[in-house]
């Protein structure tokens, strides 16, 4: 018997190659809005209110995402020197991110196919292992007391 044109495992395979499960979109897209909700929150409080950090708390070392939610308050205020130094890394992601997440929403209502990398198997098994070594990396070189490492602290 052939699927209902609405049940779930018939829209899944109507889904373009490389483009994410329309669950998966929606649920990008509200973690990006409560990302942004969050940046307009603490921006509007002084910084108030904000994501603690349980590393920094415990030790008083920041870690890869340090400084993220006034990374996006600077970002509202159309500031991004600040921005870029209270944490670089995690608004590259973001950008990247938000790009791929357009591209697909584009592509899945079939408006458009926007250009984005194609990653082989083997990018795929070793994309984890890579962006692991690089927050690790990030961590440790942030919190080196010295110049100029001092200055990637949050």
């Amino acid at each position: 018997m052939a699927d209902a044109p609405d049940s779930p495992e018939a829209v899944e395979h109507t889904l373009p190659s490389g483009v994410p499960s329309d669950a998966t979109l929606v649920g990008m897209a509200v973690g990006g809005a409560g990302a942004v909700g969050l940046a307009v929150l603490a921006d509007a409080t002084g910084g108030a209110v904000g994501v603690p950090c349980l590393l920094r708390a415990t030790t008083g070392l920041a870690c890869p995402f340090c400084g993220a939610t006034r990374m996006g308050a600077a970002l509202l205020r159309g500031d991004l020197g600040e921005a870029l130094r209270l944490n670089a890394p995690v608004l590259v992601a973001g950008l990247m991110v938000g790009y791929l997440w357009v591209s697909w929403v584009l592509e899945r209502l079939g408006v458009a196919r926007a250009p984005r990398p194609r990653l082989t198997p083997r990018t795929r098994r070793l994309l984890v292992p890579i962006l692991v070594t690089l927050a690790l990396t990030f961590t440790v070189v942030r919190n080196l007391p010295w110049e100029p490492f001092a200055a990637l602290r949050p």
